[in-house]
């Protein structure tokens, strides 16, 4: 019994991961009760099983944020009917407005109140301290000993609520149906593989695997014990590793290693992230499939990219897709601008203020806002040049802050619609534009990956990288000062005989980032190929495959391993 109770038991500083033993021991445990629920005759029992394994799962993660979770599910589950029975669009539209609302107010306290309010008492002399009142009130129920005296992000609440609206937004378009049953939606909503860090699963995607569920073949366990494996060593063997021996070191302090090292711990960190996030999906898409459920996928080879858009068209497809269909296009796409284009800006510029309101800072914004009105009223074509960038603009600007509530975050999603409006630019004079030859699309791939890393040294600068620090406010002065020394550090020489000892030193890590570009250069129909190789082996070459890289993940984690990425988000 005391087993019993530790294991139920949160432990705030170490949330559950696919890293963990016991989540592969939770999971057979998961897999052999499904495997005894007919897929058919006991759907709604399979679903009820599968919901409650969720919230456990969960409740490993983020303790009692799990109440969250419940709480946005039970409310749109209700208003997804209200919008599907009222035949009258002004009441369909207020329902709908209600989910929006609220789902954004909730992701907005637990992510942005904190960082609001210390930014306003820095600027002002306040003493106003935001309290996780949640938190506070199981601490007193459970005399916790972790801190509650800030707010704490649940993990993964950016993830679900992107899916609580998705599902409201679907059905007010008439794209989907409501679920009668609240377990079904709950399980579409906390479907724990892709729960805490995506991908972003559409309503419209994932529900109809929910009321016509899909045989598990032997091809299909082949399928998920391939993108389980390739996640597994994705994630411990160049992210974690790379990290822990090289990336970390360098920037934790860029101001003792050489400029070659800091250009060199950037190239890693590109590595590093994709890595990480992609490793995630690729373990989550492994483990939904071993029970009958497909997710999209989230990275098609970003690297390859030949341009900023293209780029954004490959990575985190399923977030990049989410901004595009409930953003983008409703604010007029790359036609013009709208009222839903103004109500974004008034927003964000309103956001930006709160950030920093220091009069110097909120007369800049407003002296560039007016600047650009005049420019627009006095030159036409740049008034059509604004109009139909704008809602790029602002679709890359809430992207950023979507990732966090800090200058860096900000700056790094502006630069990235930067990005693909120069890049609209430059394509209607370029004789390069179209890429018939090997070399100018090598030159053209070159390029972005340069700019997209380029632009990490912002994000990079505003991520969290430990257990310790998840959850915590951003340091906006830390951080833009971290991103200038390392900006500095970049165009920073390096003499020849550094050159030589830092090639020398880490000539381990080089390699090994080496082999992680190269494969993921790789022809699609050579990776295609060997997973194809993989998902037909016979069975003792699969399992042998699979103990050999548990060992290779295990020995690498035993020196030290660090969190997913994206679980901060």
């Amino acid at each position: 019994m005391n087993a019993f109770w530790s294991f139920l038991d949160h432990d705030a500083r170490s949330p559950w991961t696919f890293l963990d033993g016991s989540f592969w021991l939770f999971l057979l445990a998961v897999l052999a009760v499904d495997a005894l629920l007919h897929r058919d005759r006991q759907r709604s029992l399979r679903h009820i099983w599968l919901l409650a394994a969720s919230l456990l799962f969960y409740w490993k993660t983020s303790g009692w944020f799990f109440l969250i979770l419940v709480f946005s599910t039970v409310s749109d589950h209700f208003i997804g009917h209200r919008i599907a029975s009222n035949s009258a669009s002004g009441r369909r539209n207020a329902w709908l407005a209600v989910s929006i609302i609220l789902n954004l107010s909730v992701l907005f306290y637990f992510k942005y109140t904190y960082f609001l309010t210390e930014s306003w008492n820095a600027a002002t002399g306040s003493h106003i301290i935001p309290r996780n009142w949640l938190a506070i009130g199981v601490n007193a129920a459970t005399s916790s000993s972790w801190s509650v005296d800030r707010i704490l992000l649940p993990v993964g609440i950016s993830f679900y609520t992107f899916q609580t609206i998705s599902y409201t937004v679907d059905i007010h378009r008439g794209l989907v149906a409501p679920l009668k049953r609240l377990t079904d939606f709950g399980f579409y909503v906390s479907f724990f593989p892709q729960l805490v860090a995506g991908p972003i699963v559409r309503a419209a995607d994932f529900i109809p695997q929910i009321l016509t569920p899909r045989a598990v073949t032997r091809e299909t366990i082949g399928r998920a014990g391939f993108w389980i494996l390739n996640g597994l060593l994705k994630k411990v063997l160049l992210a974690d590793w790379i990290a822990v021996n090289f990336n970390d070191r360098v920037f934790a302090q860029p101001e003792a290693h050489s400029g070659l090292e800091v250009l060199m711990a950037m190239y890693g960190y590109s590595l590093q992230v994709y890595a990480d996030f992609s490793g995630y999906t690729d373990m989550a898409i492994g483990v939904a499939l071993l029970m009958g459920y497909h997710l999209p996928q989230n990275f098609n080879s970003p690297y390859k990219a030949d341009s900023c858009g293209n780029f954004w068209k490959r990575w985190h497809m399923s977030l990049s897709g989410w901004l595009k269909d409930y953003l983008y296009i409703p604010m007029g796409g790359n036609r013009k601008a709208s009222w839903f284009t103004a109500i974004c800006g008034v927003f964000l510029l309103t956001f930006v203020a709160l950030m920093w309101p220091e009069p110097r800072v909120l007369g800049s914004i407003a002296g560039v806002v007016l600047t650009a009105t005049v420019a627009m009223a006095r030159i036409p074509a740049f008034h059509r040049w604004v109009t139909t960038n704008i809602n790029i603009w602002m679709t890359m600007l809430l992207g950023g802050l979507w990732h966090g509530a800090g200058w860096n975050f900000i700056i790094w999603g502006g630069l990235n619609g930067l990005g693909i409006t120069v890049y609209k630019l430059w394509r209607k004079v370029s004789p390069w534009e179209a890429k018939d030859t090997f070399w100018k699309k090598a030159i053209a791939v070159g390029l972005t990956f340069h700019f997209i890393t380029f632009t990490r040294i912002w994000f990079r600068s505003a991520s969290h990288t430990t257990w310790a620090t998840f959850g915590t406010e951003h340091d906006m002065l830390g951080e833009w000062d971290k991103a200038n020394l390392i900006l500095t550090k970049l165009v920073e020489s390096t003499p020849l005989v550094v050159v030589q000892e830092v090639l020398h030193h880490y000539s381990h890590v080089f390699a090994v980032m080496g082999i992680g570009y190269a494969i993921h250069l790789l022809p699609t129909r050579t990776k295609n190929r060997y997973r194809n190789a993989y998902i037909h082996a016979p069975l003792g070459a699969q399992i042998g495959c699979a103990i050999l890289a548990v060992c290779v993940a295990s020995a690498i984690l035993s020196a030290g391993g660090t969190p997913f990425i994206y679980f901060q988000f």
